[in-house]
């Protein structure tokens, strides 16, 4: 009789740790969950943000707050949740420009990349267009680039920050052509793209979603992409190769990550959740039509790529020597 009461206690015990991490899953999330933006609203990686944001929410029975922080170059969002509890409820969609890029453009970014977040997943990727206002004397590539020779120093071009993928962008365009266009940094896409409808800059290059409804519209113009083939949402618009421009290619990406130490069986049902999102024919056609490709990640696939985005984005930044000031 004592054996067997014995060993009942000892399978009891040995089943408390799985008891315990099921009932911790069962309960999450138990208030509502915030995505950080480390940006301005607007931008791509805000329409990222809101591509999954209703979707968790039905799913993970909870509000799904999308929470715009801009400033200090996307430092201070991700600082915001490298800082938060690790229990689920606020995350962050990030940005490719700030996750891989700052570090090595921030002797003191607030934050590490690897250190401070765990991987969720990836949502999606997006190929820059560049786009000039609309009253720019120039109709394609091979003639801003011969309008920019001409006129050395009057062109300028915008960016959503110092050392963003978009003011890399502007630095390569600008080797590769030969030209000299000022820079002028911005904090975030939006309002970027309210300074070049009203005249205020001349050219940004940045994702697609961020500026094709002006685009459709005809208060930008077009002129590239750079991917290898055509955009589904700006069908009319060359490749930089198809205008003559070749190696101007690069892409923006944004992934989903929680803070470090945020539970596995957390991360899993993030992960899982958004897998279900971002396989919903709706969900990919609404990215299409943006200028993103929707692309999923496992947890550790996601780890794996934002160690190598992390290295080669150094390299680029170091050879462009390229800075946050």
């Amino acid at each position: 009789m004592n054996r067997r009461i014995l060993l009942r206690s000892a399978a009891a015990a040995a089943a408390l740790p799985w008891a315990t991490a099921a009932l911790a899953q069962a309960k999450y999330p138990d208030h509502p969950v915030t995505l950080v933006v480390p940006s301005a609203p607007g931008g791509t990686t805000d329409f990222t943000a809101r591509l999954i944001a209703d979707g968790l929410s039905k799913a993970l029975g909870q509000p799904v707050i999308v929470d715009n922080k801009a400033g200090g170059a996307g430092n201070i969002g991700n600082q915001t949740v490298a800082k938060s509890k690790p229990d689920g409820h606020t995350l962050l969609v990030a940005y490719s420009g700030y996750q891989v890029g700052n570090p090595h453009l921030f002797a003191k970014a607030g934050w590490d990349p690897i250190k401070d977040f765990a991987p969720v997943g990836m949502i999606a990727r997006a190929p820059q267009v560049l786009v000039t206002r609309a009253n720019l004397p120039v109709n394609n590539l091979a003639e801003l680039i011969a309008y920019a020779k001409a006129n050395p120093g009057k062109l300028n071009y915008a960016s959503s920050g110092n050392g963003s993928i978009q003011h890399i962008a502007g630095e390569l365009f600008k080797q590769l052509t030969g030209t000299f266009i000022t820079h002028i940094p911005y904090r975030g896409a939006g309002p970027a793209v309210q300074d070049l409808l009203s005249n205020q800059v001349d050219l940004f290059i940045t994702t697609p979603a961020s500026v094709v409804a002006q685009v459709k519209g005809g208060k930008l113009k077009a002129l590239a992409v750079t991917s290898a083939t055509r955009l589904a949402a700006l069908p009319q618009v060359p490749t930089a190769v198809e205008a003559g421009l070749k190696g101007f290619a690069l892409d923006s990406w944004f992934a989903l990550y929680a803070p470090a130490g945020t539970p596995p069986e957390i991360i899993n049902t993030l992960h899982s959740e958004m897998g279900k999102i971002l396989g919903q024919a709706d969900t990919r056609r609404r990215a299409e039509e943006s200028g993103t490709l929707v692309e999923i990640m496992s947890p550790a696939q996601l780890a794996d790529f934002t160690r190598k985005e992390l290295d080669h984005w150094g390299k680029v930044i170091r050879a462009s020597k390229i800075t946050a000031d």
